[in-house]
């Protein structure tokens, strides 16, 4: 049997830490990396057995960052596993290859170890990042740690398993439908999705006919996703997007938000949900920022186009997979979203050409709601984390379609306009899980979201399953 809720929290050198903390720690010479990376594996090894949420890990040679003034230097992490990492496998998430160890760093992987963070291996992720949930046809699940019969969310959710459990503080994860921001709701955690072109694109993304993905960290604490932001944009600042600093805390200026609780297919959000989403408005109206009703502006047809790509991606992996991971790919080994996928795209070919033009508008769409607006808040997700098993992959793939589009409501917008987005940790339900709560802003505009972010964290103590906050 079980246990319901795994802690990794110890009297280490981690000790109650965030990211922050703890290299400020390394920084005054109180605990070293090697110290840090040790007790983190030992964290690992302690609830990984139970949590499932490591793809691959070399505890015996962390990568430690090679930049030791690095704002985040020493602090230990993981890599998700479609990024490579030098001398480390990358599976994607699927038997249809076995793949070897990397060569090289990826490009992304580069720009994260330059904030200092210290590579320990490689986190799970369901079969190519399709899932909102990271679960597999015959291996055990990625479990959350909070109740190991819930699921964790996806795509990130090895990730999220790790730092909501304290294995770390910190981990790499990135975003192309939902996928920081969903398992940043699931597992209590502050996931921030970037604004496109942020960060150093990832090597999967530059392949996509519509790049939907940005890379980013989940984290315990606004100020660990602050000052990861950071410490990536001194590595390399995009000139074309707004520079964004160091954000330290809230800002005085009060703020035009809008309020969406009305998803694209028209569903309504549970009432745990709603509860946190309007408890979050008040807060914001309290301290003096301006909320009002606004609607998404896309339909129920916009889902569709938004499957279609979503369908094409899939159908694009499994033609080109022996060119692009392995000649040992075999489609036949596919989970049942993927295949699913794959066949839908095939029978609606004739759709595809339409809806990316239609998808490629929403960027100039989704502007105009930050015209009369500097904030969007809206639920994460549609309706409460679901228990392992709702979205299992072995699901008829209609079925399975169905309570995904049904689930994911929110957040794959952000990705298609490339905006960036916030979930925080803002309501917990009866049964002990944490409810996500978002927060979006114009193209650019992380900053005004981090400042409101740390306004928020102040107002409402995020829930941690250590049940204290992060000592420095």
């Amino acid at each position: 049997m079980l246990d319901s809720r795994l802690d990794a929290f110890a009297d280490d050198a981690l000790g109650h830490h965030d990211a922050v903390g703890a290299a400020a720690a390394v920084r005054a010479g109180v605990t070293t990396a090697a110290e840090l990376a040790a007790a983190a594996a030992a964290r690992a090894r302690k609830v990984d057995p139970a949590l499932h949420a490591i793809a691959y890990a070399d505890y015996e040679q962390p990568r430690y960052g090679e930049n030791e003034s690095a704002a985040l230097y020493g602090v230990p992490s993981f890599v998700k596993d479609n990024t490579d990492v030098r001398g480390m496998p990358s599976n994607h998430g699927t038997t249809a290859f076995r793949a070897r160890p990397a060569r090289a760093d990826g490009v992304y992987t580069r720009q994260l170890r330059d904030t200092g963070l210290t590579v320990l291996g490689k986190s799970r992720l369901p079969e190519f990042g399709f899932s909102a949930t990271t679960e597999f046809m015959t291996d055990e699940p990625a479990r959350n740690p909070w109740n190991t019969e819930y699921s964790v969310g996806a795509s990130s959710g090895g990730a999220a398993a790790l730092v909501a459990a304290g294995v770390v503080p910190i981990a790499h994860a990135n975003d192309g439908g939902g996928s920081i921001r969903i398992p940043a709701a699931c597992a209590g955690l502050v996931g921030l999705k970037p604004s496109r072109g942020r960060h150093v694109d990832g090597d999967m993304a530059r392949m996509m006919p519509i790049n939907l993905v940005s890379e980013g960290v989940l984290t315990r604490t606004v100020r660990d996703t602050a000052a990861y932001v950071a410490a990536a944009e001194d590595y390399r600042r995009n000139p074309a997007l707004p520079p964004i600093g160091a954000v330290l805390g809230p800002a005085r200026r009060r703020l035009r938000i809008g309020l969406v609780t009305e998803t694209l297919m028209g569903e309504p959000i549970d009432a745990e949900t709603r509860t946190a989403v309007e408890y979050t408005a008040a807060l914001l109206e309290h301290a003096g920022h301006h909320v009002e009703p606004v609607r998404l502006p896309v339909t129920r047809g916009w889902a569709d186009d938004f499957v279609q790509l979503w369908a094409l991606l899939a159908d694009l992996i499994g033609t080109a997979g022996k060119l692009t991971f392995d000649l040992s790919f075999d489609t036949a080994e596919f989970d049942g979203l993927t295949r699913g996928l794959r066949a839908h795209h095939r029978a609606h070919l004739y759709r595809t050409p339409a809806a990316l033009w239609r998808l490629r508008g929403t960027a100039d769409t989704v502007a105009g709601m930050f015209a009369k607006h500097e904030l969007i808040l809206s639920p994460v997700l549609c309706h409460t984390t679901p228990k392992i098993g709702y979205l299992s992959p072995t699901l008829d793939f209609d079925e399975l379609l169905t309570r995904l589009m049904n689930y994911v409501g929110f957040t794959p917008i952000n990705n298609v306009a490339g905006t960036p987005a916030i979930s925080l940790p803002m309501g917990m339900t009866g049964a002990g899980m944490p409810i996500g709560v978002q927060l979006s802003a114009a193209y650019g505009d992380e900053r005004t979201l981090l400042e409101s972010a740390f306004e928020l964290e102040a107002a409402h103590r995020f829930p941690s399953i250590a049940g204290r906050r992060p000592t420095v």
